[in-house]
């Protein structure tokens, strides 16, 4: 019979303070998980392909990697969920580590039951299976398959974020019509987490980058001003 941690899974916890990162594995470890601690941004992305963890806990200011670095590397092969700590609570960071992918972002000093419930409640998000199979969507060129969690452009892989993938499967879904900012921070965050809409700018600026020819004269994801973006439909060819 599998023990507790071993059915909650392992969190990897990313913080160079040892005493914060024992308390957050000593929460942790009473809801269940098993928890492997690394201290060192350098040895992060090594921790994660060994651990195979549920869900990471990421420190911003790392010694050798930062923060920033070890979430842009584990989104290139991993769509593990990810909630970055921080000292700092600039807008800036905030934006910067969810458009790199995270799913969460907490601000230190922090309550590390509320931590813990944040991991508890974005895992319950990420795990939750689909009601039904979704078909493949493709428009122009475009094919984003939601079950296989792959987009291709022209028959080329296209590697997407979690957000990006959620931002373009939502246009995709009706070519032609508006989302205003506001649906597509539901569509990213369904959960109803506190987030500006100024991140939905950025999640579009870099999928503009790996779908467009030309960034500045989108041909797919078109602006629709003091709204917010659509897909371009028939007319618009």
């Amino acid at each position: 019979m599998s023990s507790p941690a071993e059915q909650q899974g392992t969190v990897l916890i990313v913080e160079d303070d040892r005493n914060t990162a024992a308390l957050v594995a000593a929460y942790l470890g009473k809801e269940g998980f098993a928890t492997v601690q690394v201290h060192d941004g350098a040895e992060a992305v090594a921790a994660a392909r060994d651990a195979h963890p549920v869900f990471v806990v990421l420190d911003v200011m790392l010694p050798n990697l930062d923060g920033w670095e070890i979430c842009r590397q584990l989104r290139e092969s991993s769509d593990v969920p990810i909630l970055m700590l921080t000292a700092r609570e600039e807008e800036g960071d905030r934006v910067s580590g969810l458009a790199m992918g995270a799913d969460d972002y907490v601000v230190k000093p922090f309550s590390p039951r509320e931590l813990v419930e944040r991991v508890k409640a974005i895992l319950r998000r990420s795990q939750r299976p689909a009601p039904r199979p979704v078909q493949v969507l493709s428009w122009n060129g475009l094919t984003l398959d939601p079950e296989k969690r792959k987009v291709a452009r022209d028959g080329h892989p296209v590697t997407l974020t979690s957000s990006e993938f959620k931002i373009l499967q939502a246009l995709l879904t009706a070519p032609g019509r508006a989302f205003s900012r506001e649906e597509l921070l539901q569509h990213c965050y369904p959960g109803g987490e506190v987030v500006i809409d100024r991140v939905i700018d950025v999640h579009v600026g870099k999928l503009r980058q790996k779908i467009e020819d030309d960034p500045a004269a989108p041909r797919y994801i078109q602006t629709v001003r003091g709204h917010g973006y659509r897909l371009s439909d028939e007319n618009d060819r």
